[in-house]
């Protein structure tokens, strides 16, 4: 099992010392950096600044909301970074949620797993460059012929030949269908509060997704790429304020993110066996009390989630989360004295 630094998304401002926590994963040994968004800084343009410095990890997103970028857009950036990292580019994207997808985007976010696809094989062909790029699917199509449109669309190659066709997509997925879908259409997945013990409720999504006509990808080869903290402490104290600080994330997932009718991430805590719980977290999160809602969340739920413990607690931690299929763990870390740490326990 490989090791990635996970920078996620900005918050108010730009983070400071990036570049150091990048240059520490280069050196002790990580596979991977990766970038997110929400709706504030973008995924990409921090993962071109960030690895302009670096030689040898993999650079990717996780992930690229879809509908902030058409199709072809995200292909070209998927190009040119591929380009630029000399072929260390992973594309990982994801369809985000509603209230981001019409409230922030303007963009429709029906049918998600249709329009999943469509962006897929628009990537695919644009990277494959074999002729003009065309789509017939209903949300996409290329060339444009519907309301506005002056008639005069060309179907097009890009300019610029990539430097790999089989450029990696990962997708993030949470629902049985979507998590099928990207087994069957994808090169690896992005899952969000995968843990060991919940890995048995995706077995047969997944393996449903390789069992289809035409599947890309088996078992054996498919990437999973699973976030989480994972941080090495020496007192029961330390373990206990680390749990603590975690603690707040989860809440925002469970009882924040998205609206009370629409939370995907809420819903990955009910198929879990947390669905009382969830429904406690969201009450306490929408009323405006954060520190009630994570008040809530219990220590087994964060240590399911995350990696924490001393060095030995640690290493069997992990293996744990190896066994049951992870690839790669992205890991979100403060300092480089982390990254360096982490290396020293895990690799």
């Amino acid at each position: 099992m490989k090791l990635g630094l996970q920078l996620g998304y900005w918050g108010a401002q730009p983070p400071a010392g990036v570049e150091a926590l990048v240059g520490a994963a280069e050196e002790s040994g990580f596979d991977a950096v990766f970038t997110a968004e929400a709706w504030g800084s973008d995924a990409f343009t921090p993962l071109a600044w960030w690895g302009r410095s670096t030689s040898r990890v993999r650079l990717g997103t996780s992930i690229v909301q879809m509908s902030g970028r058409t199709p072809a857009s995200i292909a070209m950036h998927a190009l040119t970074l591929d380009h630029l990292s000399g072929g260390r580019f992973v594309l990982g994207m994801g369809v985000s949620g509603p209230q981001v997808v019409e409230g922030w985007y303007g963009q429709p976010f029906a049918k998600p797993l249709a329009r999943t696809r469509e962006v897929v094989d628009i990537v695919r062909q644009v990277l494959r460059r074999e002729g003009p790029v065309t789509n017939d699917g209903p949300h996409y199509p290329l060339p444009y012929a519907g309301d506005g449109a002056v008639g005069l669309g060309k179907p097009l190659k890009p300019i610029v030949h990539p430097l790999r066709a089989d450029v990696p997509i990962w997708l993030g997925a949470e629902g049985p269908r979507n998590v099928a879908q990207t087994a069957e259409i994808a090169d690896g997945w992005i899952p969000l509060f995968y843990s060991p013990g919940s890995a048995h409720m995706y077995a047969d999504w997944l393996d449903e997704g390789f069992a289809r006509p035409g599947a890309r990808r088996s078992r054996a080869d498919f990437e999973i790429a699973a976030t989480a903290h994972v941080q090495v402490v020496e007192t029961a104290e330390e373990k206990a304020f680390v749990l603590d600080a975690l603690r707040p994330m989860v809440a925002l997932y469970m009882g924040g993110m998205g609206a009370k009718e629409a939370n995907f991430h809420k819903d990955v805590f009910v198929r879990m066996g947390y669905g009382d719980l969830a429904d406690r977290v969201q009450e306490h999160f929408l009323a405006g009390d954060r520190d009630a809602a994570a008040a809530l969340v219990p220590d087994a739920l964060v240590e399911d989630l995350h990696v924490v413990g001393e060095a030995g607690e640690v290493r069997e931690k992990v293996a744990a989360w190896e066994e049951s299929g992870v690839t790669t763990m992205l890991l979100s870390l403060q300092s480089p004295a982390d990254v360096h740490k982490v290396a020293e326990t895990l690799l």
